[in-house]
């Protein structure tokens, strides 16, 4: 089956924010960031929400025909501001936890290159929606773009879907073992096919995410 995929409109921001909420909820990061799993689905959403709005301003937000899936990306030529009131946004949303979100921004500022590239900040699937061909079709859609538009690409995800920026060209450097005891983060990072390979060569299988701003 061939996924269909689309830029997503304004008003499916909230669809796309709930879609990387499911996504988390059951990762270790999720529960690192928000412990309480009664209210966790929710607040990874709300915080979601910033960073989606924000890549409607700064970059792309692509999703699935079936809105199950979703890649939310900025460009990075030069420095970007901060979502609009990021700060009393963030306290809005996280509320208690809001401290373990900064610590988290803190750790993709560390990492985050300084050269101008394209970064993947989410590539998230729905839990009921996994392994149905929606990660790697995304994969495929974004790779292609940054074939097109010759740019690097720079992630920070979960191990458990590495795989997928592999098969997509990515490579992985040295993990980060932190915030805390039993979450690794992954920096991976993409050099832009040669012209002369085919999206084939570019995609070919290989190694072991699912990705990122977590």
């Amino acid at each position: 089956m061939r996924h269909q995929i689309r830029a997503a409109r304004w008003r499916e921001q909230g669809i796309v924010a709930a879609v990387i909420g499911e996504a988390l909820h059951p990762t270790p990061i999720g529960a690192w960031l928000v412990p309480d799993e009664e209210h966790r689905r929710r607040v990874l959403t709300d915080v979601a929400a910033i960073w989606v709005e924000h890549a409607m301003f700064y970059g792309d937000v692509h999703v699935t025909s079936s809105l199950t899936a979703a890649t939310v990306c900025f460009h990075r030529y030069g420095p970007l501001p901060p979502p609009a009131n990021y700060a009393t946004r963030l306290a809005t949303a996280a509320g208690p936890y809001a401290e373990k979100f900064r610590a988290l921004d803190e750790i993709m500022d560390s990492r985050q290159p300084t050269k101008a590239h394209y970064h993947l900040a989410y590539l998230a699937v729905r839990p009921d929606h996994q392994r149905t061909g929606l990660g790697r079709a995304l994969t495929e859609h974004l790779c292609s773009r940054l074939d097109l538009i010759d740019l690097p690409s720079w992630t920070l995800t979960l191990p458990a879907g590495e795989h997928l920026l592999v098969q997509g060209g990515y490579e992985a450097h040295h993990a980060i073992e932190r915030p805390t005891d039993g979450v690794t983060l992954q920096p991976m990072s993409r050099r832009p096919a040669q012209r002369d390979e085919t999206a084939s060569a570019a995609l070919r299988p290989s190694g072991r995410r699912q990705g990122s701003r977590v």
